[in-house]
């Protein structure tokens, strides 16, 4: 990969940050934007601004079409077998909600089973615990191996004929790790479950084929993946989203409305109440073509390159303690520490300070933090953009960081 040549993409890089040159390692939370990208929602706005799916005239066709070939793109991005299967949504979250309250609300009793895992964000927490309550379902947790991975052993023990509904995350947004979802996948089949992915924090940094992984919903957001904020994918498979009934109701994804009752859309767009996400879509489209055009496989291939020359520099400073697998392969492009007597925020802080940007809290994953015995730790996250001088910059400031507290106390 040329990264010089990437990073010329992305003009928000380009600039000081408290007199220094900016250190972006916050991926995670959300990507940074190409100017292709930008430059697409621009000319929407400018060109094509119009609504989509209702108007016969010029601006309003193009607009459709551009929208629903955003569509088609996500639906090889993927490799969904119908773009039917393919709902533009508000990100990961409302993707995840969608499923907890359409499906499993209609699919769970008591008795049932819910199972997820430890590492999840919560909003792949907190859907499954209110799907639970409404329908007196039991909600179970896949223990965590010491090194924050999980054992497909565990996996079949926890996964029982009980089980209706397995939820998990490809990549972990704290500890980075990443789960062997094929073979989740085929456990939770064979007990009679179906399998929900959030794919937040896999989907921009790997290649991702639901039909090889044989999962049964998956769900991601667009502003990780160098895409606008505000929009999101849910793919499932036709059998299950045909069954379901929408959660939101309205324009667009009516059929017939009566006096007394209506009918709904066909697929996809019985799930798309109401005025969609029009320019982020179509601007995630030309966010597929720049990713693909670089290659997902490259962006992977760099990100562990980079987490390994990551783990090695930091392990180097007293005191630290780095979070997730210590196998580099074995995790994408996150690096969660803490440094002894050194409050994360405090961290975060001083990084800022030398215009290196990272994370510190406990990222929306609290059940983890307290399985880690922590409140918060620091974590800095790589993307296609990141180089090896950011890492060096960034070891350097963590350095200034345990000088600056430990003189201080």
């Amino acid at each position: 990969m040329d990264i010089k040549s990437i990073r010329s993409e992305f003009p928000i890089l380009n600039q000081l940050v408290n007199g220094h040159p900016l250190v972006y390692l916050d991926s995670a939370a959300t990507s940074q934007k190409p100017q292709v990208v930008i430059d697409t929602v621009d000319r929407y706005y400018k060109e094509i601004n119009s609504n989509v799916h209702r108007g016969v005239h010029t601006l309003g066709t193009k607009a459709t079409d551009a929208y629903e070939a955003s569509r088609e793109k996500v639906r090889k991005f993927i490799n969904a077998k119908s773009t039917q299967e393919v709902i533009f949504t508000r990100g990961t979250t409302t993707s995840l909600n969608t499923v907890a309250y359409s499906y499993g609300r209609a699919n769970l009793k008591a008795g049932d089973e819910i199972v997820i895992t430890y590492m999840e964000h919560h909003s792949n927490i907190i859907p499954w615990q209110q799907a639970a309550i409404a329908t007196g379902a039991t909600l179970k947790y896949i223990p965590l191996l010491e090194d924050g991975t999980i054992s497909l052993e565990d996996v079949r023990k926890t996964i029982t004929s009980n089980t209706k509904i397995v939820a998990m995350t490809y990549v972990s947004n704290v500890l980075g790790t990443i789960n062997p979802i094929k073979e989740v996948a085929k456990i939770a089949h064979e007990n009679g479950a179906v399998l929900v992915v959030d794919g937040a924090q896999s989907t921009p940094h790997m290649k991702i084929d639901v039909q090889e992984l044989d999962c049964d919903f998956y769900a991601f957001s667009s502003h990780k993946m160098c895409g606008p904020t505000g929009v999101g994918v849910l793919y499932g498979k036709k059998e299950f989203l045909e069954k379901m009934e929408p959660v939101e109701f309205g324009g667009e994804m009516i059929d017939f409305v009566n006096l007394f009752d209506s009918t709904w859309k066909e697929l996809p767009w019985k799930f798309e109440a109401g005025t969609p996400i029009i320019a982020g879509a179509i601007g995630l489209g030309a966010a597929i073509d720049f990713l693909e055009q670089v290659g997902l496989e490259n962006i992977q291939n760099h990100e562990h390159y980079l987490v390994e020359y990551a783990m090695e520099r930091v392990s180097q400073i007293d005191g630290i303690t780095i979070y997730g697998p210590k196998d580099p392969k074995q995790k994408a492009g996150v690096l969660t520490f803490n440094i002894e007597g050194v409050h994360p925020h405090d961290i975060a802080t001083v990084l800022d300070t030398e215009g290196i940007a990272v994370r510190a809290g406990h990222h929306c994953a609290q059940p983890l933090m307290k399985w880690l015995n922590v409140t918060a730790t620091a974590r800095a996250s790589f993307y296609l953009y990141t180089t090896t001088e950011d890492i060096d910059r960034f070891v350097s400031g963590l350095v200034k960081s345990k000088e600056f507290f430990s003189d201080v106390f």
